[in-house]
């Protein structure tokens, strides 16, 4: 992998349940998850830097949510959201960054649906921190850095967001 970090979180909250893996009354996020996504352009900003590129999953009939919940943020530092691939497709990302070196150097960040992003973070050649996305976890970030002229990476972090009452402090 060539990139210099790589950002991985979760869309902002859903309508309905959070704490359940079923269909919503919607494919945009809920009062809440739009408040996280405008917190998130700030918090990105000043915790990690502006990323270069931003990805998030191509909008299906179930959900928009990666893409609204960075929408803040692409229009705060001017970058086009990438959303060529469906949710499923978490193999093919990884294979566009792993073998596109326009990404070699660069910040990278992903939002994504929680189901599948410890299968994307093993597809780039990583252990997730956890084999499973709690389902009404919103307020992760998850953080792979190079670390060495090598190529050598640190273990997948997973950091929290803080970024709204209830939130996780750890």
């Amino acid at each position: 992998m060539n990139f210099n970090r790589l950002l991985i979180i979760r869309h902002g909250e859903k309508p309905g349940d959070p704490a359940v893996d079923a269909p919503t009354d919607g494919i945009n996020l809920s009062t809440k998850g739009y408040e996280r996504a405008g917190a998130l352009a700030p918090y990105v900003h000043a915790t990690f830097g502006a990323p270069d590129f931003l990805f998030a999953t191509k909008e299906s009939k179930h959900s928009n949510r990666p893409v609204e919940t960075i929408t803040p943020l692409a229009k705060a530092i001017k970058l086009d959201i990438d959303d060529e691939f469906a949710d499923n497709e978490y193999d093919k990302l990884a294979a566009k960054l792993q073998s596109d070196n326009k990404y070699a150097g660069k910040q990278i960040l992903i939002c994504w649906h929680h189901g599948t992003i410890p299968e994307l973070v093993t597809a780039l050649g990583y252990t997730p921190p956890v084999g499973h996305w709690p389902p009404a976890s919103f307020d992760r970030v998850w953080v792979i850095e190079n670390t060495d002229a090598t190529g050598a990476t640190a273990p997948v972090q997973n950091v929290a967001q803080r970024l709204l009452f209830g939130d996780a402090s750890e």
